[in-house]
């Protein structure tokens, strides 16, 4: 992480809640946040609202059409994403200096409810798993790029690519795994893994912790933004003691 494009990292005031609240009338604050932290964050905007008398309004995106959202509609007050992105927008001057780092997400493997759990024990496992598959299913964003990136380095990626489905975002990848057949593997950020939990979709865990990749992200009050007291009272709830137990709590890990 590279001191010039994350300058500092702020603690929660409560008294600056406090006084945020009382000292304006309630008011829309515009999010733009990448997808794999949806859980998390939901939560904690909730909390964020409820103690402040404001509204947060989220649009989710994966991480590379963020830069699209921002240069098409510049007008959102927050943007959360990877830090090579918000490194990005901050040597364009979009960015504030309030920093909060929200946490980081792995990637997880998933299965329709009632089908066999693929062996992810080790990386040799995976290995056979993988090519074992009837289809492997994953996204274009993120998480996809790496694990695509992943097979390649294992020599996998020739061997497999004819079964594999890609889809723009992992919300995609998840409902084509429901609705699938046969020996299928879904791979996505755990994070989007769990919002499918007890609608069709089973968590078979992590992928092994040797070939593993956490995205980390980063929220940043934009420069433009029409709520710059609220954006960053915001931030800095994310990374604060009630805001960071509620992503722990939705698999966003430190």
């Amino acid at each position: 992480m590279q001191r010039s494009v994350f300058p500092r990292f702020l603690g929660t005031s409560a008294l600056a809640l406090a006084c945020l609240c009382s000292a304006a009338s309630a008011a829309d604050i515009m999010v733009l946040s990448a997808g794999a932290i949806e859980p998390g964050l939901k939560a904690a905007a909730a909390a964020f609202d409820n103690q402040t008398g404001h509204v947060t309004k989220i649009t989710f995106n994966t991480a590379p059409e963020l830069k699209k959202r921002m240069d098409a509609n510049p007008e959102f007050d927050v943007v959360i994403a990877p830090p090579p992105v918000i490194g990005e927008f901050a040597a364009a001057s979009k960015l504030s200096e309030t920093r909060a780092n929200v946490g980081r997400v792995g990637m997880g493997v998933a299965v329709r409810d009632g089908a066999s759990a693929p062996d992810m024990s080790s990386t040799d496992a995976f290995r056979r798993s993988v090519l074992a598959a009837d289809s492997l299913v994953f996204n274009r964003a993120s998480t996809g790029l790496y694990l695509e990136g992943l097979l390649r380095k294992m020599d996998l990626y020739t061997q497999v690519e004819a079964k594999t489905t890609r889809y723009r975002d992992g919300a995609s990848v998840m409902e084509h795994v429901i609705k699938g057949k046969g020996n299928e593997i879904g791979f996505g950020a755990t994070t989007e893994i769990l919002l499918y939990k007890g609608k069709g979709l089973t968590l078979v865990g992590p992928v092994p912790a040797d070939v593993q990749n956490y995205t980390s992200y980063t929220a940043a009050p934009l420069a433009s933004g029409k709520q710059q007291a609220l954006a960053q009272a915001f931030v800095t709830f994310l990374s604060g003691p009630v805001g960071k137990p509620l992503f722990v709590a939705a698999g966003v890990t430190d």
